[in-house]
């Protein structure tokens, strides 16, 4: 492994080519894969930006943005399965926002229950935020959304499916993919959404348990008991759903697959090129080795810590180079999400593509024989 390395190191003009390919590659299917992740991390944030451990909905859910309505009543069944510390009503659906200026806009609210601490309240919503939505028709918008989509700033009147309503106030980290999110609280949603909503019904029910993992049971009893009327889904099981459902929908993900893809085969044609280059042009050297009886395996083996190394060295400035490009990203309203399970996953392919390429180099070492040094 030394000697691979001193070797690199000498010849580091010779397998630069190499290590800027593994580079290359590296940086884009970690970018991607982040790109994605983050993409469709937006479609699950009524989800994930709440505290419940469990919600409660109509049969097979896809995302949580097509949820259908469900009886209120329902509240007594979750409310009496053991281990269920608390159940709140949330009111979650589509709606037509007139902006102030003229033109309309598809947005989706959500109405929960205002009071601090409430499964249901928006972890990005502060106490003042959740007392200035107790006013009536009060609501309140990322400020993502604000201008570009919405056409409103704080305090400015708009209309709802007709109603009136006014901005109080915006919050950070609710960009959406499709419909802006509205917040609102559960009487001003039923006021806005009219007979949309009929009566007596909400779309979804939160949940408190004990703990999650009775959380996990809570879901499975209530689907053996009521699943022909409701469904019942785990926070990070319903998250997931509604990921992948917009993911499978909308076939971005074989867009951004096929990306990926793409700096893989370029990375590994550049590398197992240069290897293949480096390992002939080092072909006298090895066969004064092999002259001197040094077996012919052990100068495969030294090949392929080249090229393991290449796919190291590749990743070592990969990495700092896809965080810096995240930050650029950041800036500009994009989120990658790189993850350690991502960077994990680009390091395996990446060094894996990088042996495959010293595997083809060998071909060159099985040309080598001493009597090239008598030429």
């Amino acid at each position: 492994m030394s000697y691979a390395l001193q070797t690199l190191w000498h010849e580091r003009q010779r397998y630069a080519s190499g290590v800027l390919a593994v580079t290359f590659s590296a940086v884009l299917i970690a970018l991607q894969c982040g790109l994605l992740l983050g993409l469709f991390k937006i479609t699950s944030i009524p989800v994930d930006n709440t505290t419940a451990d469990l919600w409660v909905g109509s049969q097979e859910v896809p995302s949580v943005d097509l949820g259908k309505p469900i009886p209120e009543a329902y509240l007594a069944r979750v409310a009496g399965m053991p281990g269920v510390t608390s159940v709140e009503s949330y009111i979650a659906h589509f709606a037509n926002f007139t902006k102030p200026a003229g033109g309309t806009e598809l947005c989706y609210l959500l109405g929960f229950n205002t009071d601090f601490g409430s499964a249901g309240a928006a972890t990005v919503l502060s106490r003042e935020q959740l007392d200035l939505l107790t006013m009536p028709d009060a609501v309140i918008v990322d400020e993502s959304d604000m201008t570009r989509r919405l056409g409103v700033k704080v305090g400015d009147k708009a209309k709802i499916n007709g109603k009136e309503v006014r901005v109080v106030g915006t919050v950070k980290g609710l960009k959406s993919l499709a419909a802006p999110w509205v917040l609102c609280s559960e009487h001003t949603a039923r006021h806005l959404l009219g007979f949309l909503m009929p009566a007596d019904h909400i779309t979804y029910l939160l949940v408190r348990c004990e703990s999650r993992g009775r959380a996990k049971e809570v879901a499975t009893e209530l689907q053996a008991q009521y699943g022909t009327e409701m469904g019942a889904y785990t926070s990070e099981d319903f998250s997931l759903r509604s990921r992948e459902y917009w993911l499978y929908r909308t076939k971005a993900g074989i867009a951004i697959g096929y990306a990926a893809l793409l700096g893989l085969v370029v990375g590994l044609v550049i590398t197992a090129q240069t290897l293949y280059s480096a390992t002939a042009a080092n072909a006298r050297e090895f066969a004064i080795l092999l002259a001197l009886g040094v077996p012919r395996w052990r100068i495969s083996v030294m090949v392929l810590a080249q090229s393991f190394w290449v796919g190291v060295i590749g990743i070592a400035l990969a990495f700092p180079t896809c965080h810096a490009l995240k930050y650029g990203a950041k800036q500009l309203g994009a989120d990658v999400d790189l993850r350690w399970e991502v960077l994990l996953g680009t390091a395996i392919v990446t060094i894996s593509m990088a042996l495959v390429s010293g595997v083809g180099a060998l071909r060159s070492v099985r040309q080598i024989e001493p009597m090239t040094l008598l030429r």
